[in-house]
């Protein structure tokens, strides 16, 4: 699709999408001069360049120039000093780019005056990863959370300033809009929408709510794989469950979670869970909005985090991914769950990929694989199993032939490996439990209840 503009009689400018034609955009990084030392975690300029390329890409926009701007301080109306302004509306014009992506988070004043100074549609960071999630989501809770998301976002950018019928920007794209409606009318309208999406979305989390407790009574830990976006999680969610998620090399290639039930190789089976890829400065709409997707994350007993170490700043973004785990709820005692999947081990040259190897070998909570190839599964999923045998522990418990509630409570909240039927009619189970249950059968069974060695 291409971006028409028409100019009005007033002398606005007026977005439209039109025809089956790229958009021809210009992407634009704004690098923040701050003063005093940064911190280890601080990316090159040419790396965050070319993750928002990256991202514009992933919304097929033709990119015809990209850009780095230096910036001491932010101006409070167009963000970018005069003669930056000036210098990048000749270049948005010599190129004829409909398009500018700024990467930064603009106020709707700045957007709206660099729109009519370069006289291109403006989509700063928080607008172009709101665009990528309403073109990724499919299922009925993600098609909501990102509407929401962009609900908010869209109510933040009617402001005053724009004529009594001036389009605004809307739909679930930004690049197009809704049609004429008075400001007012606007707000109360999101507004009336939000409220009723929220509702909706208050009975997905109680539906959510009751899957998992679904799940409590099917004693199936929950493995969840978090990552930055693109780090091979869903390639990997495919190796592990013979799954077909989709997986390409793209920014938010996925967006709705998929959870699979997989056998361990000692027969012990979990439910894997794949989330979506978080992202250096994700928008807080966002975070709040697929709250209750990522609670998927709190609610699991073993924590993957993948991570691409072919990747120049894999460090700054792991250091991204603890910073919304945080936000998330995930806690230092919870931090113990989690196991680094050092991924995409296949792209490293041999001297790196033997540095890594002595690494991982060193810690428990690391591990070396390629999801693409396969290698290092079997050592990951031997390091889940010895994480969650430390949370769980085996029991031969003996019933009598009358303890039919018995049988059933076990069978409730355990996972039973096996059975074993005596001449006098008792049975003994050999059940795994967690510690909570564990303490509940203690009290229940007594000397019935002895811990199976080895």
């Amino acid at each position: 699709m291409t971006i028409k503009k028409h100019v009005k009689a007033g002398g606005g400018v007026d977005f439209q999408m039109e025809g089956p034609e790229l958009t021809r955009a210009l992407v634009l990084h704004v690098e923040r001069k701050t003063r005093g030392v940064g911190n280890s975690f601080d990316r090159d300029a040419q790396s965050k360049l070319d993750e928002a390329i990256g991202l514009a890409e992933a919304i097929d926009l033709e990119i015809a120039e990209t850009l780095i701007a230096p910036l001491v301080a932010p101006k409070p109306g167009t963000y970018l000093g005069t003669g930056k302004v000036a210098e990048i509306g000749k270049l948005v014009e010599a190129s004829e780019c409909e398009l500018v992506v700024v990467n930064a988070q603009l106020s709707p004043v700045q957007q709206r005056n660099l729109e009519t100074a370069w006289n291109a549609k403006v989509l700063d960071r928080t607008g172009l990863i709101l665009e990528i999630f309403g073109r990724r989501a499919t299922t009925k809770e993600g098609i909501l959370q990102v509407e929401l998301a962009h609900l908010h976002y869209q109510k933040s950018r009617l402001v005053r300033s724009w004529t009594h019928l001036e389009r605004q920007r809307g739909g679930f794209g930004f690049l197009g809009g809704p049609g004429e409606s008075q400001l007012e009318m606007d707000r109360r309208l999101i507004q009336e929408r939000i409220s009723k999406i929220e509702g909706e979305l208050e009975t997905v989390v109680k539906t959510r709510d009751l899957h998992r407790k679904g799940r409590e009574r099917i004693p199936y830990p929950i493995v969840a794989l978090v990552g930055y976006t693109n780090a091979g999680k869903s390639t990997l969610f495919n190796k592990l469950t013979d799954a077909n998620v989709l997986a390409k090399d793209l920014l938010f290639a996925t967006l709705d979670p998929t959870m699979r039930n997989i056998t361990l190789p000692s027969g012990r089976k979990i439910i894997l869970s794949d989330t979506v890829g978080f992202i250096s400065e994700l928008p807080t709409t966002l975070i709040a909005s697929f709250r209750a997707t990522l609670e998927e994350v709190l609610a699991a007993d073993v924590i993957l985090h993948v991570r691409d170490v072919n990747h120049a700043e894999t460090e700054a973004q792991s250091h991204d991914v603890s910073l919304v785990l945080e936000e998330l709820g995930i806690d230092e005692q919870r931090r113990s769950l989690i196991i680094e999947v050092w991924n995409k081990s296949d792209l490293l040259d041999e001297q790196e990929r033997s540095n890594r190897e002595a690494q991982a070998a060193r810690r428990t909570d690391v591990a070396l694989v390629s999801s693409l190839t396969g290698a290092g599964i079997d050592q990951l999923l031997e390091k889940v199993e010895q994480r969650l045998a430390k949370t769980s522990v085996i029991y031969d418990i003996t019933l009598d032939p009358s303890d039919g509630k018995g049988m059933a409570w076990l069978h409730q909240r355990g996972e039973v490996l096996d059975r074993t039927s005596f001449e006098d009619g008792r049975t003994q189970l050999s059940v795994r439990l967690d510690a909570d249950t564990a303490g509940q059968a203690e009290a229940k069974y007594g000397k019935a209840m002895k811990q199976k060695k080895g």
